[in-house]
């Protein structure tokens, strides 16, 4: 007891002192449960300003998203349109590698262009040179031979009486010089006397190198040659001697007139005529001649004639083929060959026989120089032309 007796004071200094902590502690807890309901105030004021905040946080978060989304189009977008400009730039790399390309291309092509035109004006001027070159030589051909065919017809009116003079001498036909003629008025270039008939040979050969109206002047020759043909002992049949080269351009070689007739003959002409006149010479009277005399006469003489145009037709259509044939080289042959064609041709030269005066043409050498051609044809196997000619009677005024 003495012991819980001494324990006592310590209990209650215990209990008092429990007591004033519980005090205290219920003093503490009622300040706290104040303090902890102001900050519950203050928290939960502090909550709603930070929810407002959260709120605004999550619509600032929403519109980030919503940039996000944005952006990440954007992105991709970006994405692409990068992509699709590497591709531009790979094809502008690509196209302006091949630009580069091209560029030289061109340049060589510029340079073989220009090659090429150099070479074509440089074969363009041969060319004008060549061509004026043939043309100049053809013009100076065509001179020439102008000039020779002038001179040709200047000098044929000479070479026609120097030719019957010749003829006349080589088979003693009388010649009748012009200051002889037993006419007043204009004189014959040439005349021959055959059994007391006067047989008149004039001489006509173009004025120009026109001969577009040359048979026209010789149409109106054979009317003037009425002067010579009314008198009595001039026979009825006249010739005009025209030059070989102007047969081409004359249609009509015989020319009625009424009271006489003429004969346009060239000058290889006048021999067999002559002669085949002479013929008759051989009788002494023309009236004394039996029927079938005056009929061969008259079939030597026709045949004459025929032989004579037919030669004169002939020359003139081969003149006319050869004159074809040389155009023709002009105008297809290539050039090349038609080149080498004028140098062979400029160097070949034909040199006919010489006729020379007083040397006689016979006509057994003629005969002979025919028969050496008849065995080269048969030696050589070239067909013979078979001439089916026949010539009709013609009667003779007597």
């Amino acid at each position: 007891m003495d012991y819980f007796l001494s324990l006592l004071p310590s209990i209650l200094f215990a209990v008092i002192v429990g007591l004033f902590i519980l005090y205290i502690y219920k003093k503490r807890k009622q300040s706290s449960t104040e303090s902890v309901i102001r900050e519950l105030d203050e928290l939960k004021s502090s909550a709603k300003i930070k929810e407002i905040e959260l709120s605004n946080k999550e619509h600032e978060i929403d519109l980030f998203n919503e940039k996000l989304s944005d952006f990440e189009e954007i992105k991709n977008k970006k994405i692409k349109i990068e992509t699709q400009l590497e591709n531009i730039t790979d094809q502008r790399n690509k196209l302006n590698d091949e630009n580069l390309d091209l560029k030289k291309d061109e340049k060589t092509r510029i340079e073989e262009y220009k090659k090429l035109i150099a070479a074509s004006n440089t074969l363009q001027e041969s060319l004008e040179k060549e061509k004026a070159r043939v043309n100049d030589e053809r013009v100076a051909e065509k001179e020439s031979e102008l000039a020779s065919q002038k001179e040709t017809w200047s000098n044929h009116e000479k070479d026609v009486e120097n030719h019957i003079r010749l003829i006349c001498k080589n088979n003693v036909i009388s010649y009748i010089e012009q200051n002889e003629f037993p006419y007043a008025g204009g004189k014959p270039d040439n005349t021959i006397e055959i059994l007391e008939q006067l047989i008149i040979f004039d001489a006509k050969s173009p004025a120009s190198e026109d001969l577009n109206n040359f048979p026209k002047y010789i149409k109106t020759q054979t009317e003037n040659l009425k002067k010579y043909a009314k008198h009595e002992n001039v026979k009825n049949d006249l010739f005009l001697v025209v030059p070989s080269n102007t047969l081409s351009v004359i249609k009509d070689f015989t020319y009625n007139i009424g009271d006489y007739n003429v004969f346009i003959i060239s000058k290889d002409s006048l021999e067999p005529i002559i002669l085949s006149l002479k013929k008759i010479e051989e009788y002494e009277f023309a009236d004394k001649l039996s029927p079938e005399e005056r009929d061969n006469v008259c079939r030597i003489i026709g045949k004459f004639a025929h032989t004579t145009k037919r030669k004169i037709q002939i020359e003139m259509f081969f003149m006319n083929e050869f004159l074809d044939i040389l155009q023709k080289c002009g105008t297809q042959l290539p050039k090349e060959i038609l080149k080498s064609v004028i140098e062979f041709e400029n160097a070949e030269k034909l040199n006919p026989p010489m006729e020379k005066r007083n040397k006689q043409i016979l006509t057994k050498d003629l005969i002979e120089k025919t028969k050496q051609i008849k065995k080269e044809i048969e030696l050589r196997e070239i067909p013979e032309i078979e001439a089916k000619i026949t010539y009709k009677k013609e009667n003779v005024k007597e």
